[in-house]
Order: structure tokens, then C-alpha cells, then sequence
């Protein structure tokens, strides 16, 4: 087996953090390091998505992150689908954003709402048209006996979305995780991570410095 030891994890050069000079809003602070980031790593968007299934075992899978402002953290996903099964039964998750190139991680928890539905119709509409059909074709994570039906299904949805250009369906939704905490964390080469915590009370965010 490999030597799991042996990899570096970050570069030499990481980039600084000032725990007390924070902004109010940890909406201002993950753009900052959102912008950042998209200057030194490939797909700097993606997030981990994790719910709840139906036994109350963890799941979690990398989507793509569509919005950040004051309603919410936004992702999107058909409502059939597991992860939008999970969260109608249990409205609860979490986002992970982990950037090694710069040493950052953000963690995000909170309750989940489903948008408008002019909203994720909107979401919907401004996907690639090769994405469209993705969503049109279905059966997330079931099982495919025949790769055949497969290709069936792709050139069929292909053929609906251009037919069909401005149509979104009912059960496509853009979900909004509003934040109960969000964790900023800074690596450090002598192990001496910075963390800061944003957490959500009455009077709004309170903003505190965590034990690595």
C-alpha cells in the first residue's frame, strides 16, 4: 500500500487569515475566498452536499454551488431525485467546500427551503442544453442493467429539450441551505489552524475563534 503519509497536503505557500478582521456576514467572507480560490483551483463551486436518508444514515455527494446571498446557499437538483427525496423527509444539511491548493475548508449547516418555483424554472432554463436533457433523462442512481437503454434515454431527452427549449420541469428545484453556522478554516504549516465560526442568533451573527 501506498505511503498515505507521503503526499503533501498543501502547498509551501498559504495564504493569510486575520481572525479578527472578519467581515459581519460570513456571506461577505466565503465570497472573498470563493474569488480567491477560483484563481488558483479548478472547480472552486463544488461542494459536498450532505443529508439524511431514510434510516438517518449520513449521504453525501459533490453538486455544484448555483448562488450565495442573504436567502440562502443555493444548489439545485430534481425533486425525485435521492438527495431531493432526503431532504423532503428530513429538511436538515450540511455544505463542505474544500480548497487543498489554498488550504481552506468551509463548512456550512442549516435548515433547507425550496425556492420559488419561477425561481428554479429560471435555474433550470439556464443550464446547458446537454444539462437540460441530463435531468429529463432520470432514474438517478438506479440500477442500469443495459448501457443500451441508456443511450435510448439521452438521444430521447436530447431530442425533448430542443423541441421543448423554454419548458422546465415541475420537479427540478433550486434548494436554499440558510445557514444556522458557518466554519471558516485556514491551514497552518506549523498545525496551528486558524478556524472562525459564524453562528446565527436572534441579534444575528455572532463570530467566534475556535481550538484548531
Amino acid at each position: 500500500m501506498v505511503s498515505l503519509r507521503g503526499w503533501p497536503s498543501f502547498p509551501e505557500q498559504l495564504p493569510e487569515f486575520d481572525p479578527d478582521h472578519t467581515p459581519e456576514t460570513p456571506e461577505e467572507l466565503f465570497l472573498a475566498w470563493l474569488t480567491e480560490a477560483g484563481e488558483h483551483v479548478l472547480a472552486p463551486h463544488a461542494v459536498t452536499l450532505s443529508t439524511v436518508d431514510a434510516d438517518g444514515a449520513p449521504d453525501a455527494r459533490v453538486v455544484i454551488l448555483k448562488n450565495v446571498d442573504e436567502d440562502g446557499w443555493a444548489v439545485a437538483t430534481s425533486a425525485e431525485s435521492p438527495k431531493g427525496q432526503q431532504l423532503a423527509a428530513n429538511p436538515r444539511a450540511a455544505l463542505t467546500f474544500f480548497w487543498p491548493g489554498r488550504g481552506r475548508q468551509v463548512r456550512v449547516r442549516g435548515l433547507v427551503v425550496p425556492a420559488a418555483p419561477e425561481v428554479s424554472a429560471a435555474d433550470f432554463l439556464a443550464r446547458p442544453p446537454a444539462s437540460r436533457a441530463e435531468a429529463y433523462v432520470g432514474h438517478q442512481s438506479e440500477v442500469l442493467s443495459d448501457p443500451a437503454k441508456l443511450t435510448e434515454a439521452a438521444a430521447a431527452a436530447a431530442g425533448w429539450v430542443a423541441e421543448n427549449p423554454d419548458v422546465a420541469p415541475e420537479t427540478w428545484t433550486r434548494y436554499l441551505i440558510q445557514p444556522e453556522s458557518v466554519e471558516f478554516w485556514q491551514a497552518s504549516h506549523d498545525r496551528q489552524h486558524v478556524r472562525v465560526r459564524y453562528r446565527r442568533e436572534a441579534a444575528g451573527w455572532v463570530r467566534e475563534r475556535l481550538w484548531p
